[in-house]
């Protein structure tokens, strides 16, 4: 049986530490779906979602592995249309645990098909994160270390 994993995330924007999870994903899962959510908390995104799924899509563009999509709903809901059993997330630090643990047992009662696999960031991305690359690009400061494409 092929398996799916699920990376469901904003990504405003997509960070070398989101691709790292995915590469890093592969080694466990036959396929991932980068889903590109809309964040019912968030007012507005920086990066135009178009522009976000153009450039994801780029940097795959040799692994057919890696699909990317847009959604407008629950991440369960995504996961059954995909017939996908995993979620997969990166942990930075303790927050980001306390968070995700939430998310996953939601989604677990939502889907009790659904196991959510949480792989550590590696050490060089664990200070990187979508809200302070938006800051630096806003001000005008370089980004292009921090991102798997060009802005």
């Amino acid at each position: 049986m092929k398996k799916t994993a699920i990376f469901p995330g904003s990504f405003d924007p997509y960070t070398n530490g989101h691709h790292d999870i995915v590469m890093r994903g592969l080694d466990f899962f036959d396929e991932i779906v980068v889903g590109i959510g809309y964040n019912s908390s968030k007012k507005s995104r920086y990066f135009e979602i178009d522009k976000m799924v153009q450039k994801i899509e780029e940097v795959y563009k040799d692994i057919p592995a890696v699909k990317v999509v847009v959604y407008n709903e629950l991440t369960s809901s995504l996961a059954k249309k995909h017939n996908a059993n995993f979620l997969l997330r990166g942990l930075r630090n303790t927050t980001d645990f306390e968070y995700e643990n939430t998310i996953s047992q939601m989604n677990r009662y939502l889907n009790a098909d659904l196991e959510t696999v949480f792989l550590i960031t590696s050490p060089q991305y664990a200070a990187v994160s979508s809200t302070i690359i938006r800051e630096v690009h806003r001000y005008g400061g370089n980004v292009s270390e921090f991102l798997p494409y060009e802005v």
